[in-house]
């Protein structure tokens, strides 16, 4: 569904990405890990058109969209949930969705009420009063609402309470047993080892280290050694 060849990616004069390959099968959920600062988000900005790469390729579902602006990638069906959620402040949770709902299957407003209960319950509450749990099962639920094909959701639980990590840890698993086709940055490798298809280490802005789950979790000492560099 999604292949990244040789992405290098630049802010600037700095070089971020090298030559960054990434595959996403349809139906996977692939774990890019990695401590912070080492190139995750710039990956998924990449890919989303927001950094576009300076040389290499993005391919979705066969279509070249390397460098295309960001509107068109998110037509073409990737979704994308930012790491500092931007919700509309002054709407309420409703409005947010309604904003953003595409209309289809499989996602409608009942649909993300029924995986994000909390969001039901506070429907009518203004954005900018929910907690930060609450605002990040917005974001996602928000662009859910949109059809996406592929969702890359970058650091879902940063920052949250561990309570509330683990709420969301089980909601982003149900979206996997949904059939949801995910990119997802992390930091977490216990939570990626029980969800991802496939698990790629960034460092430095390259990937280091990729394999299967099986394999990954066979070799999660190893991985951890390269995370505490």
């Amino acid at each position: 569904m999604l292949e990244c060849r040789q992405i290098n990616t630049f802010y600037g004069p700095a070089h971020v990405l090298f030559d960054i390959d990434i595959d996403v099968e349809q139906g996977q959920m692939v774990c890019l890990i990695g401590r912070n600062g080492v190139g995750k988000s710039t990956t998924l900005k990449s890919i989303m058109g927001l950094a576009p790469p300076t040389s290499g390729s993005v391919r979705f579902e066969g279509r070249d969209i390397t460098r295309l602006p960001p509107h068109r990638i998110a037509q073409a069906g990737i979704g994308y949930v930012p790491e500092d959620r931007r919700v509309f402040a002054d709407l309420t949770v409703e409005e947010n969705l309604e904003v953003a709902e595409r209309g289809g299957a499989p996602w409608n407003l009942p649909a993300v009420f029924e995986l994000f209960p909390p969001l039901l319950e506070f429907r009518h509450r203004r954005g900018g009063l929910l907690s930060g749990g609450q605002q990040q099962m917005l974001t996602i639920a928000r662009t859910l609402v949109g059809n996406p094909r592929l969702l890359l959701i970058d650091e879902p639980t940063e920052g949250l309470s561990p309570i509330v990590v683990k709420t969301l840890e089980g909601m982003i698993r149900s979206l996997k047993e949904k059939g949801q086709t995910m990119l997802l940055a992390a930091q977490d490798l216990r939570f990626s080892l029980s969800v991802a298809d496939s698990i790629y280490v960034l460092d430095h802005g390259r990937v280091i280290y990729h394999a299967p789950r099986d394999q990954a979790q066979a070799e999660s000492d190893r991985i951890r050694s390269m995370l505490s560099v």
